[in-house]
């Protein structure tokens, strides 16, 4: 029974990497660029999310509204100040240097403003979960809900990206840029969006994971960032199924290797096991093999 128990709380965690990789392939998907402040918004939505529970008394689902507004409007000012500008760049690490100065700017921006201090963060799941085979095998509600979001999610954003016309300009801007834009997409209002929608995203994965792991920091956001980045690459980044299933394994591998194996060895097994199936297929999971046309 333990196992089982252990199965669930990874899927809980897994889930939670999979809301942030979704974010994480669908801005690499369409505007190809690794946002690698993506985990620091997580931990901006938590700070919004608990400064209007505590101290400004709103009502959790209120909260959690403000926090989803206020990341989707930094995300969509990190892409127009940061990433706009070097968008024609002829170097691609001049976006990934960019994106790790504003990954430190957001810490230190918090730091300033919150302080170092660990501050504790109430749950908004007020369900206590289920109690199953009499007693034996306890499922909080944070689990059930957390797993339940990522699956409603990940639906919602494959039903948007495949059948409404703002979805079908993400796809064409995705295949080619250049020809999007010749055929009337506006190809800045599409990243615009897409960064939006990973930035809101973002949000609710902080929510949930500071309801299930109540401590939140300025750097609460930096190791799930780069693990849910590792959770898109191993489902292969890109794919909006890939990054969930990317997500929800890598969460089973992280809690089943500290169950079984070693808790101190847990990250370096994950990375591992990451090289591994990139060693046995570099597009990950379920990417494809693009061919360059000449």
């Amino acid at each position: 029974m333990s196992f089982i128990s252990y199965l669930v709380n990874g899927l809980s965690l897994g889930s939670v990497y999979a809301l942030i990789a979704l974010g994480y392939t669908m801005v690499y998907g369409i505007a190809k660029m690794l946002n690698f402040a993506h985990g620091d918004v997580i931990m901006i939505g938590a700070y919004v999310a608990l400064i209007t529970m505590k101290q400004a008394g709103l009502p959790t689902w209120v909260a959690i509204l403000i926090s989803i507004i206020a990341c989707t409007v930094l995300g969509v000012l990190m892409e127009r100040v940061a990433y706009k500008p070097l968008r024609n760049a002829t170097s691609s690490l001049a976006v990934l240097i960019t994106a790790i100065g504003v990954s430190y700017l957001l810490q230190n921006v918090a730091l300033l403003i919150f302080g170092a201090n660990a501050q504790t963060f109430p749950s908004v799941i007020k369900w206590s979960g289920l109690s199953l085979a009499d007693g034996k095998l306890n499922i909080s509600g944070e689990t059930i809900v957390t797993i339940v979001v990522c699956v409603v999610i990940m639906i919602a954003l494959i039903t948007f990206v495949q059948k409404t016309k703002p979805g079908q300009a993400m796809r064409a801007v995705s295949e080619d840029r250049g020809a999007a834009q010749l055929m009337g997409i506006n190809v800045n209002a599409t990243i615009a969006l897409t960064f939006a929608i990973g930035s809101g995203l973002a949000a609710v994965a902080g929510v949930l994971l500071c309801s299930t792991y109540p401590s939140l920091t300025p750097y609460t956001g930096a190791m799930p960032g780069i693990k849910a980045f590792v959770a898109a690459v191993f489902g292969g980044i890109g794919s909006i199924p890939g990054a969930f299933i990317g997500g929800i394994l890598l969460g089973i591998i992280e809690i089943l290797s500290k169950a079984y194996i070693s808790s101190q060895l847990a990250d370096a097994i994950v990375f591992a096991v990451l090289i591994v199936v990139l060693l046995v297929k570099p597009t990950g999971l379920l990417g494809k093999k693009i061919q360059e046309k000449v």
